[in-house]
C-alpha cells in the first residue's frame, strides 16, 4: 500500500473511532463519569507501559521525565486532557452529545486564536473570515441553547490547550500519553480503591461492564497511534479536512441516534459553523499548495 493511502487509512481509521466515541461511553453506565475516567487513565497507562516495553521505550520514557520543564508541561498537559476526558464523558452520557460535537468543530479556531495571541502568528485573510462567521454561529447557538455553550467551549479550549503543549514538546504519541497517565495514576487509582472499599464501584460487579471498563485503556491509545502513524505520511491539509471527520460522527449520533432536540435556531447555527469550517479548510488547502510550490 502506498505511503498516501496508508497515511489516509490511518487517518480516517482515527477520526471515525474517535467520532464514535459517543456509543461507548453510554455502555459503561451505571458507572458515574468520574469513575469511568479514573479506569480510562489507569488502563491506559497499562497499555501504553506494556506497549513501550515490547517496543523497548521504557528508558527513553523514564529519561524524558528527567527534564524539568519538560515534566511541567506534561504535568499541566494531563490535567487538561483529565478536564477534556470528564466533561466530554459527561456530556455524552447526559445527553448533550450535539453541544459535544460543536466543540470539537470550533477546535480549530480556538488553536487559531492561540497562535495569534501566544505565538504572534499573523492570520490571513480567509482566517478572519471563518473566525468571523464562526463568531456569528457561536452567537446563535447560544441563544438558542438559552445559555452560553460551556460544554462545546470547555472541550474546545482544553484540547487546544493539550494540542498546543504537546505541539511545543513534540515527544512521541504514546511516551506523552504514558507519563500524563502517570501523574494522574495516583489520585485515580486511589478513587477507584476508594469506590471498590465502599462497594459503589462497577468494577467486577458485571464481566460485561468490567471488560469495557478495561478495554477503554486501549479504546483511548489505539487512535492516538492510528493519528500518529497518519500525520508522518500525509500533508498537514489532507489531516486538517479529516478532523472533521470526528465532530460530523458525533453530531450524527448526537441527532439520529440519541435523538437529541434540534430546533431550527440551532441548525441555524451548526450551519454557519460548517460555513466557517469550509472557509477555514480553503485557506488551508491554498496555504498547503502556496507552500508546495515554493518549495518546488
Amino acid at each position: 500500500m502506498k505511503k498516501t493511502k496508508l497515511g489516509l487509512v490511518f487517518g480516517v481509521s482515527a477520526y471515525g473511532l474517535w467520532g464514535l466515541f459517543p456509543l461507548y461511553w453510554p455502555l459503561l453506565e451505571p458507572s458515574n463519569p468520574f469513575e469511568i475516567v479514573s479506569h480510562r487513565a489507569v488502563w491506559t497507562l497499562v497499555f501504553c507501559l506494556v506497549i513501550l516495553a515490547l517496543t523497548k521505550a521504557l528508558k527513553a520514557t523514564k529519561e524524558t521525565l528527567k527534564r524539568p520543564k519538560v515534566a511541567l508541561k506534561l504535568f499541566l498537559a494531563s490535567i487538561l486532557i483529565s478536564i477534556n476526558w470528564l466533561v466530554y464523558i459527561w456530556a455524552t452520557n447526559t445527553g448533550q452529545v450535539v453541544e459535544a460535537s460543536l466543540g470539537y468543530y470550533i477546535n480549530p479556531l480556538i488553536i487559531i486564536a492561540f497562535g495569534v495571541i501566544l505565538l504572534k502568528e499573523k492570520m490571513r485573510t480567509l482566517q478572519w473570515v471563518a473566525v468571523a462567521i464562526a463568531t456569528v454561529g457561536v452567537l446563535i447557538l447560544t441563544i438558542a441553547y438559552g445559555h452560553f455553550p460551556k460544554i462545546a467551549l470547555a472541550l474546545a479550549i482544553s484540547w487546544g490547550s493539550y494540542g498546543l503543549i504537546k505541539k511545543q514538546l513534540g515527544l512521541g504519541a504514546l511516551q506523552g500519553l504514558a507519563i500524563e497517565t502517570g501523574f494522574t495514576f495516583i489520585p485515580y487509582a486511589g478513587y477507584l480503591i476508594y469506590l471498590g472499599n465502599h462497594g459503589t464501584g462497577q468494577f467486577g460487579q458485571h464481566p460485561g461492564i468490567t471488560f469495557l471498563l478495561i478495554s477503554a485503556g486501549a479504546i483511548t491509545a489505539v487512535p492516538l497511534l492510528l493519528f500518529n502513524g497518519s500525520t508522518t505520511r500525509l500533508p498537514l491539509s489532507t489531516i486538517g479536512l479529516l478532523q472533521y471527520i470526528t465532530p460530523t460522527l458525533q453530531f450524527s449520533i448526537g441527532v439520529w441516534v440519541r435523538h437529541e432536540p434540534m430546533p431550527v435556531a440551532r441548525w441555524i447555527g451548526f450551519i454557519i459553523i460548517w460555513v466557517a469550517l469550509i472557509t477555514l479548510g480553503t485557506d488551508l488547502v491554498r496555504s498547503s499548495r502556496s507552500i508546495d510550490n515554493r518549495v518546488a
